[in-house]
């Protein structure tokens, strides 16, 4: 069976316009995102993106699915091949700040920065914006208890509590790394101390 070009084609095309656009949407918002912006800063015209895009709406939305698999590629998968426990716990915090030192998008986190421009918003776009928050910490969750059932955290662990503190500190990473050039060490220190206070073995974790 061979191949249509154009399919290959119009999907290299698509990937391409959403690249720019989660680039785009890191940098000046994504409620500002539009198909015309989009065409200017890829050079091509307006009317071949609407072959893939209706609306600004449908735009934003396919933005955020392509940002989730960014985001999954790039920060969880790497973490997820580590030691299931509290080993792929801190690498899941340390794969995503390595993704902000290493300046993978242009204005630090598309997430971070589209949850703060649409907090108090309503539509499907915060819907799902809202939705794709809750699996990230469903996440921390999930890999916080997985530690605490392997006997990698001490039991009675506060898996809510942990979750958000480890969160805040990313995102606390983020926002000093963008203003003064600093946080994402902080934010690796305040983590590893924590969950070495946490930990049955703090040597299943690395030293400071």
């Amino acid at each position: 069976m061979t191949t249509d070009g154009r399919l290959v084609r119009g999907e290299r095309t698509r990937t391409a316009v959403l690249d720019a656009a989660v680039a785009l949407a890191s940098e000046a918002g994504l409620g500002g995102l539009s198909l015309g912006q989009l065409a200017e800063r890829l050079e091509v015209s307006k009317s071949g993106l609407f072959a893939h895009w209706k609306s600004k709406e449908e735009l934003q939305l396919a933005t955020i699915e392509h940002a989730r698999g960014q985001w999954a590629t790039d920060v969880v998968s790497p973490a997820l091949a580590q030691p299931r426990g509290v080993r792929r716990l801190f690498a899941l915090h340390e794969s995503r700040l390595d993704f902000y030192t290493r300046k993978a998008l242009p204005g630090g986190c598309f997430f971070a920065n589209a949850k703060f421009e649409f907090i108090g918003r309503s539509g499907v776009v915060p819907d799902r914006l809202a939705t794709v928050h809750l699996e990230w910490f469903e996440l921390l969750e999930r890999l916080a208890r997985e530690a605490v059932e392997a006997g990698e955290l001490v039991p009675g662990t506060h898996i809510e509590d942990l979750v958000f503190e480890i969160d805040a500190a990313g995102v606390a990473a983020l926002l000093n790394f963008r203003l003064v050039a600093r946080g994402p060490q902080e934010a690796r220190r305040v983590v590893l101390r924590r969950l070495r206070d946490l930990a049955t073995d703090p040597t299943l974790l690395p030293e400071e």
